[in-house]
């Protein structure tokens, strides 16, 4: 049975990836912090090794050392893009100089590298964006990904690291962590509704993004342990909505289940207005299909965080206040 090390095993993309592959019978190495992810997010299972580590520390390397791994998925990350400006620091650290410990390890343990960055690494270029255009991101953490991306790209010229790089985007799904008032938005919209506070849209609210189901993602990530290296590719739903579209879609679903709700307006974020991408290349090359319903997708989101324990909201401490967002004050 192959091994595979996945981090961020209790965040969203790494809590169903890793369910789903041990559904297919693979043994896996789960690695997290649980500093955005809950443990009881993760999966009870006799094939399922779990490491609490943060993947800056030297730990990471014992982890390498004691299991036979045959591929990596680094879904570890702080994403919250907006936040990034003002927490430039621990951004670089969380997302950059992070990564380049678990590229060492590839290299060292020939491992293949499957690495989740980002459409932030597009910027503000037209949409949607396809894989040919060259990254121009405007934020610390499409920085941060873009730099990964190149690290790894190097990696495999002077070491033959075997990697794919994958650019998701707007991922939506059960065990995603709504408590995070900094990032995902529909996540956020859905807490604020069961909190019984106002839905907040960061400015008029006619940005558009293209929000995915999780579970599309999961046939294409298998794929990736063996085939595609070199490659890089956009994942994700190819029908873009704006936040104001997805606040009334939530209003409307939270109503449904007898909860009132409001939508308010606050400050406009310095954010890219229209981002979303085209996945031609996934499909060509990996038969990628993705038939995301927004709706749907909310309405099970919704029912699975009604059942939730109560949690703590994190708080950020900023590294720059000036400029600081009203709502993050």
């Amino acid at each position: 049975m192959k091994k595979i090390l996945i981090t961020g095993c209790a965040g969203l993309l790494g809590a169903n990836f890793s369910r789903y592959l041990l559904e297919k019978g693979y043994l896996v190495v789960g690695v997290d912090d649980l500093s955005g992810g809950y443990e009881d997010f993760l999966p009870v299972h006799d094939n399922f090794q779990f490491y609490k580590i943060n993947i800056e520390s030297e730990d990471i390397a014992k982890i390498f050392k004691e299991n036979q791994i045959q591929s990596v998925f680094h879904f570890a990350a702080y994403a919250a893009e907006g936040l990034s400006p003002f927490i430039r620091e621990h951004n670089y650290k969380n997302n950059l100089i992070a990564s380049c410990r678990i590229i060492n390890e590839c290299i060292k343990h020939k491992c293949k590298l499957i690495f989740t960055s980002s459409m932030a690494v597009y910027g503000d270029q037209d949409s949607p964006f396809n894989e040919s255009m060259l990254p121009s991101p405007v934020d610390p953490y499409g920085i941060a990904k873009y730099a990964t991306e190149m690290d790894i790209k190097q990696a495999s010229d002077q070491f033959g690291l075997e990697y794919t790089i994958v650019r998701p985007h707007n991922v939506l799904g059960i065990y995603q962590n709504i408590w995070d008032i900094y990032r995902n938005v529909i996540g956020i919209f859905i807490r604020k509704v069961l909190d019984n506070q106002p839905m907040i849209v960061y400015g008029d609210g006619n940005q558009t993004r293209a929000f995915s189901d999780i579970k599309y993602y999961m046939p294409v990530f298998e794929k990736l342990i063996s085939t595609n290296s070199g490659e890089v590719f956009n994942i994700g739903a190819d029908k873009e909505w704006s936040i104001s579209e997805v606040a009334n879609i939530v209003k409307d679903v939270a109503e449904k289940q007898g909860i009132d709700c409001e939508i308010s307006h606050g400050e406009k974020r310095h954010e890219v207005e229209h981002a979303f991408c085209d996945h031609t290349k996934a499909k060509n090359e990996l038969s990628f299909v993705d038939e995301t319903n927004v709706r749907e997708l909310i309405e099970e989101m919704f029912v699975w965080a009604k059942d939730q324990p109560e949690r703590e909201m994190k708080k950020m401490s900023y590294e720059i206040e000036e400029g600081i967002y009203d709502y993050w004050k």
